[in-house]
């Protein structure tokens, strides 16, 4: 009997969640670990998404699943909403202005800069390996990575700390790519089975599989380029939600913007076929998820298969947000507006509570110590985060910061920028600012100044820097000089201050 190609993949799609088998079913990993080598330690499955913003995770129904097993991060802020910046801090735990990594490319940014400014040696993934964990990166690694290059060697490099390598470098288009596997160049095509987080998903399982199987915990980064544009869906997900339009918040198409700063000032209202084109962006980016979310529910349940989602936390979340229409921004990110440095961060696990929500603004630099303290490894002290490990076992750790740090660097145009429609004129300046549930406070080089009340004004409509006392100004400015400046605990200090 013949079934048409949408019927077979929604039949795949229920045996790939019920079963772990069907089409992305790795070959040659059959059968479950009996769970007699059970690691002390408990294993870490980090799925790290690309521009997912908040307004996607209501059409996922495995990660939606998630926050009611585990716990929601509700005010998970990026120290900078832009790729590889935001990257690099995920990996050391310490802010842009001590990475290096200012931008995607040199000469302030990119893989070059993070590797010869010590961030592979700095990154979590060596740490991990000495403390006896198998690791393992699938995916997308920093802006301006190529799976060729041999860094002097003669054969793909892979970087120090990484027992397995499975890292493409432009992977945005989803087909057509090249993958460093371990030291061989593997390359995919066009096929339907090459689309990129199938990929991922079938060479997650089969590292997890074969983990546990092991006596030694293990750690695994799945990092997808989905929903990066040019938002191209897996084809059994390419029909879906027809007619869905992308949110309509207080923010989109802002009637007003006299009181912003002069980069978006001059910008005009959104007409109809802007909007038309921002609701169809939308829905390919909801499609796009699809895969991604049939990926987290395939990892769980094979997790629980195996008898090891009770020793393994599983961490969803997004190295940056994702505007579309708010303030009259049609599509990018980069802003220190909610929709775009504001992400979801969900983890669950053993000890994890269920359904719960920690509102305590918490940083993307806070993720790498955590990982190395689920180990068993104490952070060092160059860390400027903090480990979130007592919110997942539901306390909220004393002297948590109040306030969270945002920096960014305008990016120069480069033709090789997969962002660079938001280095065009019209983007955001360099800014650096501050973030709490009370206040959003940004200071342009340009000398302008943006203060909303997220207590009266979450949506961040009006700016009212220019109502503020003197003695407000000033303390807003000396604690952000402060924070833009600090390292390790000095950080940690400037973030309980208000």
């Amino acid at each position: 009997m013949i079934r048409h190609p949408r019927l077979t993949a929604a039949l795949c799609l229920v045996t790939v969640l019920a079963l772990g088998g069907c089409f992305m079913q790795p070959g040659g990993s059959s059968g479950a670990g009996d769970g007699s080598g059970t690691p002390a330690k408990p294993n870490i499955v980090f799925v790290l998404t690309d521009d997912l913003s908040w307004n996607l995770v209501r059409h996922m129904p495995n990660v939606l699943r998630m926050q009611k097993d585990g716990l929601t991060f509700r005010t998970f802020l990026m120290s900078d909403s832009l790729c590889c910046t935001s990257r690099a801090t995920i990996f050391t735990g310490r802010y842009p202005h001590n990475t290096g990594v200012r931008t995607n490319f040199p000469p302030d940014g990119g893989y070059e800069v993070f590797k010869a400014k010590g961030g592979e040696e700095s990154s979590f993934a060596p740490v991990l390996r000495k403390a006896g964990y198998r690791t393992a990166l699938l995916g997308k690694y920093m802006n301006g990575y190529h799976p060729k290059n041999t860094q002097g060697g003669t054969k793909p490099y892979v970087p120090p700390g990484w027992d397995e390598w499975h890292v493409a470098g432009y992977g945005y288009a989803s087909y057509d790519y090249n993958l460093n596997e371990n030291g061989s160049l593997v390359h995919y095509g066009r096929e339907e089975q090459d689309y990129m987080t199938d990929v991922l998903a079938r060479k997650g399982v089969d590292f997890i599989r074969r983990s546990a199987k092991a006596s030694k915990p293990f750690f695994i980064e799945i990092a997808t380029f989905a929903p990066h544009a040019p938002f191209l869906p897996a084809p059994r997900h390419a029909g879906l939600f027809p007619g869905l339009k992308a949110p309509r918040p207080l923010s989109f198409n802002e009637a007003n913007v006299d009181d912003k700063p002069s980069w978006l000032r001059s910008r005009p209202r959104l007409g109809r076929r802007g909007i038309a084109n921002i609701d169809r962006a939308y829905r390919d980016r909801v499609r796009m998820v699809q895969a991604v979310d049939e990926m987290v529910g395939w990892i769980r349940a094979v997790l629980k298969e195996l008898g090891r989602d009770r020793d393994t936390y599983v961490v969803f979340g997004s190295d940056n947000g994702f505007h579309m229409g708010e303030h009259r921004l049609a599509g990018g990110k980069m802003t220190p507006y909610d929709s775009d440095i504001r992400v979801p961060f969900i983890v669950t696990g053993p000890d994890v509570p269920h359904g719960r929500t920690v509102m305590e603004p918490t940083q993307n630099t806070d993720l790498a110590p955590t990982f190395l303290e689920i180990a068993g490894v104490k952070p060092p002290p160059s860390m400027d985060g903090r480990s979130l490990l007592p919110f997942l076992r539901g306390s909220t750790p004393s002297g948590w910061r109040e306030t969270a740090l945002i920096e960014h660097v305008k990016p120069p145009p480069s033709p090789e920028d997969p962002d660079r429609q938001d280095s065009a004129p019209g983007a955001p300046t360099t800014y650096n600012a501050l973030r709490n549930d009370e206040m959003l406070y940004v200071e342009y080089e340009n000398g302008e100044r943006e203060y909303y009340d997220r207590t009266r004004d979450p949506q961040e409509l009006n700016n009212v820097y220019d109502t503020l006392p003197e003695q407000k100004r000033r303390h807003l400015s000396d604690l952000l000089y402060a924070y833009t400046r600090c390292s390790g605990e000095a950080c940690l200090a400037a973030g309980r201050g208000r």
